[in-house]
Protein backbone atom coordinates (compact mmCIF):
# COMPACT_ATOMS: atom_id res chain seq x y z
CA UNK A 1 0.00 0.00 0.00
CA UNK A 2 1.35 3.42 -0.94
CA UNK A 3 2.34 6.01 1.66
CA UNK A 4 0.38 9.19 2.40
CA UNK A 5 1.67 12.60 3.50
CA UNK A 6 0.15 12.08 6.96
CA UNK A 7 1.90 8.74 7.36
CA UNK A 8 5.27 10.12 6.27
CA UNK A 9 4.99 13.05 8.66
CA UNK A 10 3.99 10.78 11.57
CA UNK A 11 6.82 8.25 11.29
CA UNK A 12 8.98 8.23 14.45
CA UNK A 13 12.62 7.12 14.82
CA UNK A 14 13.39 3.76 16.39
CA UNK A 15 16.46 2.28 18.07
CA UNK A 16 17.69 1.18 14.65
CA UNK A 17 16.98 2.45 11.17
CA UNK A 18 13.98 0.96 9.39
CA UNK A 19 12.31 1.19 5.98
CA UNK A 20 8.74 1.91 4.95
CA UNK A 21 7.79 0.91 1.42
CA UNK A 22 5.93 3.22 -0.93
CA UNK A 23 5.62 1.81 -4.48
CA UNK A 24 7.62 0.74 -7.52
CA UNK A 25 10.77 0.07 -5.47
CA UNK A 26 10.76 3.41 -3.60
CA UNK A 27 10.87 3.45 0.18
CA UNK A 28 11.53 5.86 3.06
CA UNK A 29 14.42 5.07 5.39
CA UNK A 30 14.02 6.41 8.93
CA UNK A 31 17.21 6.74 11.00
CA UNK A 32 17.56 6.64 14.81
CA UNK A 33 18.42 10.34 14.69
CA UNK A 34 15.08 11.14 13.06
CA UNK A 35 16.27 11.54 9.46
CA UNK A 36 13.88 10.47 6.69
CA UNK A 37 15.59 9.53 3.43
CA UNK A 38 13.93 8.61 0.14
CA UNK A 39 15.51 5.66 -1.66
CA UNK A 40 14.80 3.80 -4.92
CA UNK A 41 15.94 0.20 -5.22
CA UNK A 42 16.17 -1.19 -8.75
CA UNK A 43 18.05 -3.60 -11.01
CA UNK A 44 20.15 -2.52 -13.96
CA UNK A 45 22.14 -4.85 -16.22
CA UNK A 46 21.48 -7.69 -13.80
CA UNK A 47 22.77 -5.82 -10.73
CA UNK A 48 20.96 -4.43 -7.69
CA UNK A 49 21.29 -0.64 -7.55
CA UNK A 50 20.23 2.07 -5.11
CA UNK A 51 19.40 5.69 -5.91
CA UNK A 52 19.07 8.44 -3.29
CA UNK A 53 16.08 10.67 -4.07
CA UNK A 54 16.52 13.25 -1.30
CA UNK A 55 15.68 13.96 2.32
CA UNK A 56 12.22 14.58 3.73
CA UNK A 57 10.80 17.24 4.26
CA UNK A 58 13.13 19.02 1.77
CA UNK A 59 11.86 16.52 -0.78
CA UNK A 60 8.13 15.91 -0.28
CA UNK A 61 6.34 12.67 -1.05
CA UNK A 62 5.05 14.12 -4.31
CA UNK A 63 8.51 15.34 -5.31
CA UNK A 64 10.07 11.97 -4.46
CA UNK A 65 7.53 10.22 -6.68
CA UNK A 66 8.30 12.67 -9.46
CA UNK A 67 12.01 11.79 -9.19
CA UNK A 68 11.03 8.09 -9.11
CA UNK A 69 9.07 8.49 -12.32
CA UNK A 70 12.05 10.13 -14.07
CA UNK A 71 14.39 7.37 -12.88
CA UNK A 72 12.04 4.61 -14.09
CA UNK A 73 11.80 6.30 -17.48
CA UNK A 74 15.60 6.41 -17.70
CA UNK A 75 15.77 2.69 -16.95
CA UNK A 76 13.17 2.04 -19.65
CA UNK A 77 15.45 3.90 -22.08
CA UNK A 78 18.41 1.73 -21.12
CA UNK A 79 20.04 4.38 -18.93
CA UNK A 80 21.28 3.96 -15.37
CA UNK A 81 19.77 6.74 -13.20
CA UNK A 82 22.51 6.43 -10.56
CA UNK A 83 25.21 6.96 -13.22
CA UNK A 84 23.32 9.92 -14.69
CA UNK A 85 23.06 11.48 -11.24
CA UNK A 86 26.80 10.99 -10.69
CA UNK A 87 27.60 12.73 -13.97
CA UNK A 88 25.22 15.61 -13.23
CA UNK A 89 26.76 16.05 -9.78
CA UNK A 90 30.27 16.10 -11.25
CA UNK A 91 29.24 18.74 -13.79
CA UNK A 92 27.83 20.94 -11.01
CA UNK A 93 31.10 20.57 -9.09
CA UNK A 94 33.11 21.47 -12.21
CA UNK A 95 32.59 25.17 -11.72
CA UNK A 96 34.61 27.80 -13.50
CA UNK A 97 36.54 28.52 -10.29
CA UNK A 98 37.33 24.85 -9.66
CA UNK A 99 38.70 24.44 -13.18
CA UNK A 100 40.51 27.79 -12.99
CA UNK A 101 42.26 26.74 -9.78
CA UNK A 102 43.31 23.42 -11.32
CA UNK A 103 44.60 25.15 -14.46
CA UNK A 104 46.53 27.72 -12.42
CA UNK A 105 48.16 25.07 -10.22
CA UNK A 106 49.14 23.08 -13.31
CA UNK A 107 50.66 26.11 -15.03
CA UNK A 108 52.30 28.04 -12.20
CA UNK A 109 55.41 25.84 -12.13
CA UNK A 110 56.17 27.09 -15.65
CA UNK A 111 55.84 30.75 -14.60
CA UNK A 112 57.85 32.98 -12.31
CA UNK A 113 56.21 33.42 -8.88
CA UNK A 114 55.45 37.06 -9.61
CA UNK A 115 53.75 36.25 -12.92
CA UNK A 116 51.73 33.41 -11.37
CA UNK A 117 50.50 35.76 -8.65
CA UNK A 118 49.60 38.42 -11.22
CA UNK A 119 47.65 35.96 -13.40
CA UNK A 120 45.48 34.74 -10.54
CA UNK A 121 45.00 38.24 -9.16
CA UNK A 122 43.69 39.47 -12.53
CA UNK A 123 41.19 36.61 -12.68
CA UNK A 124 40.25 37.16 -9.04
CA UNK A 125 39.44 40.82 -9.66
CA UNK A 126 37.76 40.76 -13.08
CA UNK A 127 36.41 37.27 -13.84
CA UNK A 128 35.86 35.03 -10.82
CA UNK A 129 33.36 37.34 -9.06
CA UNK A 130 30.97 36.78 -11.98
CA UNK A 131 31.67 33.23 -13.19
CA UNK A 132 33.16 31.34 -10.24
CA UNK A 133 30.05 29.29 -9.35
CA UNK A 134 28.90 28.62 -12.93
CA UNK A 135 29.27 25.03 -14.22
CA UNK A 136 31.91 25.33 -16.90
CA UNK A 137 29.79 23.43 -19.47
CA UNK A 138 27.02 26.01 -19.17
CA UNK A 139 29.08 29.17 -19.67
CA UNK A 140 28.41 30.94 -22.96
CA UNK A 141 30.52 33.27 -25.09
CA UNK A 142 28.05 36.05 -24.33
CA UNK A 143 28.57 35.65 -20.57
CA UNK A 144 32.35 35.82 -20.96
CA UNK A 145 32.11 38.88 -23.19
CA UNK A 146 29.88 40.69 -20.69
CA UNK A 147 32.46 40.04 -17.98
CA UNK A 148 35.37 41.26 -20.13
CA UNK A 149 33.39 44.35 -21.13
CA UNK A 150 33.29 45.30 -17.45
CA UNK A 151 37.09 45.33 -17.43
CA UNK A 152 37.08 47.41 -20.62
CA UNK A 153 34.71 49.89 -18.99
CA UNK A 154 37.33 50.46 -16.29
CA UNK A 155 39.76 51.51 -19.01
CA UNK A 156 42.04 48.46 -18.76
CA UNK A 157 41.69 47.32 -22.37
CA UNK A 158 45.04 45.53 -22.39
CA UNK A 159 44.03 43.58 -19.28
CA UNK A 160 40.73 42.64 -20.98
CA UNK A 161 42.68 41.12 -23.87
CA UNK A 162 44.91 39.20 -21.47
CA UNK A 163 41.87 37.94 -19.56
CA UNK A 164 40.30 36.74 -22.82
CA UNK A 165 43.41 34.65 -23.50
CA UNK A 166 43.40 33.29 -19.95
CA UNK A 167 39.74 32.29 -20.21
CA UNK A 168 40.43 30.55 -23.52
CA UNK A 169 43.33 28.63 -21.96
CA UNK A 170 41.14 27.59 -19.01
CA UNK A 171 38.52 26.18 -21.39
CA UNK A 172 41.22 24.38 -23.39
CA UNK A 173 42.35 22.80 -20.10
CA UNK A 174 38.75 21.77 -19.36
CA UNK A 175 38.38 20.31 -22.87
CA UNK A 176 41.57 18.27 -22.48
CA UNK A 177 40.30 16.79 -19.22
CA UNK A 178 36.84 15.99 -20.61
CA UNK A 179 34.93 18.56 -18.58
CA UNK A 180 33.96 20.90 -21.40
CA UNK A 181 32.66 20.25 -24.90
CA UNK A 182 33.73 23.47 -26.60
CA UNK A 183 35.69 26.66 -25.98
CA UNK A 184 33.32 29.67 -25.89
CA UNK A 185 36.28 32.00 -25.26
CA UNK A 186 38.22 30.93 -28.36
CA UNK A 187 37.56 34.05 -30.43
CA UNK A 188 36.20 36.33 -27.74
CA UNK A 189 39.03 38.88 -28.08
CA UNK A 190 37.74 39.74 -31.57
CA UNK A 191 34.63 41.21 -29.94
CA UNK A 192 36.64 43.48 -27.64
CA UNK A 193 37.35 47.11 -28.43
CA UNK A 194 40.36 47.32 -30.74
CA UNK A 195 43.38 48.99 -29.22
CA UNK A 196 46.82 49.68 -30.66
CA UNK A 197 49.66 47.58 -29.30
CA UNK A 198 52.16 49.87 -27.65
CA UNK A 199 55.64 49.23 -26.37
CA UNK A 200 56.50 50.06 -22.81
CA UNK A 201 57.53 53.72 -22.54
CA UNK A 202 61.29 54.27 -22.67
CA UNK A 203 63.89 56.99 -23.09
CA UNK A 204 66.47 56.26 -25.77
CA UNK A 205 67.99 59.61 -26.77
CA UNK A 206 71.40 60.35 -25.17
CA UNK A 207 70.45 63.85 -23.96
CA UNK A 208 67.34 62.51 -22.25
CA UNK A 209 69.26 59.60 -20.74
CA UNK A 210 71.76 62.11 -19.32
CA UNK A 211 68.92 64.09 -17.72
CA UNK A 212 67.51 60.88 -16.23
CA UNK A 213 70.88 59.83 -14.77
CA UNK A 214 71.35 63.23 -13.17
CA UNK A 215 67.80 63.14 -11.81
CA UNK A 216 68.43 59.72 -10.26
CA UNK A 217 71.65 61.00 -8.67
CA UNK A 218 69.49 63.67 -7.00
CA UNK A 219 66.84 61.22 -5.75
CA UNK A 220 66.01 62.01 -2.11
CA UNK A 221 63.94 58.96 -1.25
CA UNK A 222 65.01 55.65 0.28
CA UNK A 223 68.69 54.77 -0.24
CA UNK A 224 67.65 51.20 -1.13
CA UNK A 225 65.37 52.52 -3.86
CA UNK A 226 68.12 54.85 -5.11
CA UNK A 227 70.52 51.90 -5.43
CA UNK A 228 67.85 49.80 -7.14
CA UNK A 229 67.27 52.55 -9.73
CA UNK A 230 70.98 52.83 -10.47
CA UNK A 231 71.44 49.06 -10.72
CA UNK A 232 68.32 48.70 -12.89
CA UNK A 233 69.85 50.86 -15.62
CA UNK A 234 73.24 49.15 -15.40
CA UNK A 235 72.01 45.53 -15.62
CA UNK A 236 68.70 46.07 -17.54
CA UNK A 237 67.04 42.89 -16.29
CA UNK A 238 63.27 42.67 -15.95
CA UNK A 239 61.98 44.60 -12.91
CA UNK A 240 60.63 41.42 -11.29
CA UNK A 241 64.02 39.74 -11.58
CA UNK A 242 65.72 42.75 -10.03
CA UNK A 243 63.43 43.29 -7.06
CA UNK A 244 63.68 39.63 -6.03
CA UNK A 245 67.47 39.50 -6.27
CA UNK A 246 69.02 37.78 -3.26
CA UNK A 247 72.51 38.21 -1.82
CA UNK A 248 73.11 34.47 -2.29
CA UNK A 249 72.95 35.04 -6.06
CA UNK A 250 75.67 37.71 -6.08
CA UNK A 251 79.28 36.59 -6.53
CA UNK A 252 81.58 39.54 -5.82
CA UNK A 253 84.75 37.57 -6.62
CA UNK A 254 83.55 36.77 -10.15
CA UNK A 255 81.54 39.98 -10.51
CA UNK A 256 78.53 37.92 -11.60
CA UNK A 257 74.88 37.74 -10.65
CA UNK A 258 73.41 34.24 -11.04
CA UNK A 259 69.66 34.57 -11.60
CA UNK A 260 68.00 31.14 -11.02
CA UNK A 261 65.77 29.66 -13.72
CA UNK A 262 62.59 29.75 -11.62
CA UNK A 263 62.72 33.55 -11.56
CA UNK A 264 63.38 33.99 -15.27
CA UNK A 265 60.59 34.51 -17.79
CA UNK A 266 62.24 32.04 -20.17
CA UNK A 267 62.79 29.54 -17.31
CA UNK A 268 66.55 29.34 -17.91
CA UNK A 269 69.29 30.33 -15.49
CA UNK A 270 70.76 33.68 -16.49
CA UNK A 271 74.18 35.21 -15.84
CA UNK A 272 74.49 38.96 -15.44
CA UNK A 273 78.08 40.26 -15.61
CA UNK A 274 78.49 43.09 -13.11
CA UNK A 275 80.42 46.16 -14.18
CA UNK A 276 82.74 47.86 -11.73
CA UNK A 277 80.05 50.50 -11.19
CA UNK A 278 77.43 47.86 -10.41
CA UNK A 279 79.74 46.07 -7.95
CA UNK A 280 80.40 49.36 -6.15
CA UNK A 281 76.68 50.04 -5.72
CA UNK A 282 76.10 46.55 -4.37
CA UNK A 283 78.98 46.89 -1.93
CA UNK A 284 77.63 50.27 -0.83
CA UNK A 285 74.22 48.83 0.01
CA UNK A 286 75.50 45.57 1.51
CA UNK A 287 75.95 46.97 5.04
CA UNK A 288 72.31 48.09 4.93
CA UNK A 289 70.58 44.96 3.57
CA UNK A 290 73.29 42.28 3.48
CA UNK A 291 72.15 40.63 6.71
CA UNK A 292 68.83 39.75 5.07
CA UNK A 293 67.83 37.63 2.10
CA UNK A 294 66.94 40.30 -0.45
CA UNK A 295 69.30 42.84 -1.97
CA UNK A 296 66.39 45.29 -2.31
CA UNK A 297 63.89 44.44 0.45
CA UNK A 298 60.54 46.08 1.06
CA UNK A 299 60.64 49.37 2.94
CA UNK A 300 58.24 47.78 5.47
CA UNK A 301 59.98 44.47 6.15
CA UNK A 302 63.24 42.74 5.17
CA UNK A 303 61.38 39.43 4.80
CA UNK A 304 59.78 40.48 1.50
CA UNK A 305 61.24 41.96 -1.68
CA UNK A 306 60.62 45.49 -2.84
CA UNK A 307 57.10 45.83 -4.26
CA UNK A 308 56.56 45.69 -8.01
CA UNK A 309 55.44 49.34 -8.07
CA UNK A 310 58.37 50.82 -6.13
CA UNK A 311 60.66 51.67 -9.05
CA UNK A 312 57.86 53.13 -11.16
CA UNK A 313 56.69 55.18 -8.19
CA UNK A 314 60.25 56.50 -7.80
CA UNK A 315 60.27 57.53 -11.47
CA UNK A 316 56.98 59.36 -10.98
CA UNK A 317 58.56 61.14 -8.00
CA UNK A 318 61.43 62.21 -10.26
CA UNK A 319 58.91 63.78 -12.62
CA UNK A 320 58.61 61.04 -15.25
CA UNK A 321 54.92 60.24 -15.99
CA UNK A 322 53.95 56.66 -16.83
CA UNK A 323 53.49 57.46 -20.52
CA UNK A 324 57.09 58.74 -20.65
CA UNK A 325 59.08 56.08 -18.79
CA UNK A 326 58.69 52.89 -16.79
CA UNK A 327 61.28 50.65 -15.12
CA UNK A 328 60.89 48.02 -17.84
CA UNK A 329 61.86 50.73 -20.33
CA UNK A 330 65.47 50.56 -19.12
CA UNK A 331 65.76 47.39 -21.20
CA UNK A 332 64.67 49.20 -24.36
CA UNK A 333 67.04 52.04 -23.50
CA UNK A 334 70.03 49.70 -23.19
CA UNK A 335 69.13 47.69 -26.28
CA UNK A 336 68.73 50.79 -28.44
CA UNK A 337 71.94 52.49 -27.35
CA UNK A 338 74.06 49.30 -27.42
CA UNK A 339 72.95 48.64 -30.99
CA UNK A 340 73.86 52.24 -31.83
CA UNK A 341 77.26 51.67 -30.22
CA UNK A 342 77.81 48.76 -32.63
CA UNK A 343 77.52 45.78 -30.29
CA UNK A 344 76.39 42.57 -32.04
CA UNK A 345 72.67 41.90 -31.80
CA UNK A 346 73.18 38.28 -30.67
CA UNK A 347 75.13 39.41 -27.62
CA UNK A 348 72.62 42.12 -26.72
CA UNK A 349 69.66 39.76 -27.10
CA UNK A 350 71.44 37.11 -25.08
CA UNK A 351 72.03 39.57 -22.25
CA UNK A 352 68.39 40.64 -22.41
CA UNK A 353 67.48 36.94 -22.02
CA UNK A 354 65.55 37.12 -25.29
CA UNK A 355 67.22 33.92 -26.42
CA UNK A 356 65.45 32.10 -29.25
CA UNK A 357 67.11 28.75 -29.85
CA UNK A 358 65.98 28.84 -33.48
CA UNK A 359 67.94 32.04 -33.99
CA UNK A 360 70.95 31.60 -31.71
CA UNK A 361 73.36 28.97 -32.95
CA UNK A 362 74.09 25.94 -30.80
CA UNK A 363 72.57 24.63 -27.59
CA UNK A 364 71.80 27.20 -24.89
CA UNK A 365 74.60 27.61 -22.39
CA UNK A 366 74.28 30.06 -19.54
CA UNK A 367 77.93 31.13 -20.09
CA UNK A 368 77.48 31.65 -23.86
CA UNK A 369 79.24 34.84 -25.05
CA UNK A 370 80.20 35.52 -21.42
CA UNK A 371 83.49 37.24 -22.23
CA UNK A 372 81.83 39.52 -24.79
CA UNK A 373 78.87 40.18 -22.53
CA UNK A 374 81.20 41.10 -19.67
CA UNK A 375 82.98 43.62 -21.90
CA UNK A 376 79.65 44.94 -23.16
CA UNK A 377 78.24 45.45 -19.66
CA UNK A 378 81.35 47.37 -18.61
CA UNK A 379 81.21 49.42 -21.81
CA UNK A 380 77.54 50.21 -21.08
CA UNK A 381 78.34 51.39 -17.55
CA UNK A 382 81.24 53.50 -18.85
CA UNK A 383 78.97 54.95 -21.56
CA UNK A 384 76.46 56.06 -18.92
CA UNK A 385 79.26 57.70 -16.92
CA UNK A 386 80.50 59.44 -20.06
CA UNK A 387 77.01 60.75 -20.80
CA UNK A 388 76.86 62.45 -17.42
CA UNK A 389 80.24 64.12 -17.91
CA UNK A 390 79.71 65.00 -21.58
CA UNK A 391 82.35 62.64 -23.02
CA UNK A 392 81.92 60.88 -26.39
CA UNK A 393 80.88 57.23 -26.15
CA UNK A 394 83.25 54.61 -27.51
CA UNK A 395 82.05 52.43 -30.40
CA UNK A 396 82.30 48.65 -30.18
CA UNK A 397 85.45 47.36 -31.87
CA UNK A 398 84.98 43.82 -33.12
CA UNK A 399 88.73 43.20 -33.14
CA UNK A 400 88.83 43.74 -29.38
CA UNK A 401 86.05 41.34 -28.60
Amino acid sequence: MSLTDVQVKGLKPGSTKYRVKDKDGMYLEVTPAGGKLWRFKYRFNGKNKLLALGKYPDVSLAKAREKLSIARQQIAEGKDPAYIKKIEKAEKENTFKAITDEWWRAKKSTWTPGHAEKVYRRLEIDVLPYLKDRPIKEITAREILEVLKKAEARGVTDTAYRLAQMCSNIFIFALASGRAEHNPAADISKALTAHPKTNRPAITEPDEIKELLLAIDGFTGSYTVLCALKIAILVFVRPGELRQASWAEINFDEALWYVPSQRMKMKREHLVPLSGQAVKILKDIHPLTGAGHYVFPSIRTNSRPMSENTLNAALRRLGYPQEKLCAHGFRTMASTRLHEMGWPSDIIEFQLAHVDQNKIRGIYNRAEYLDQRTKMMQAWADYLDDLKTGKTAKKFNNTNS
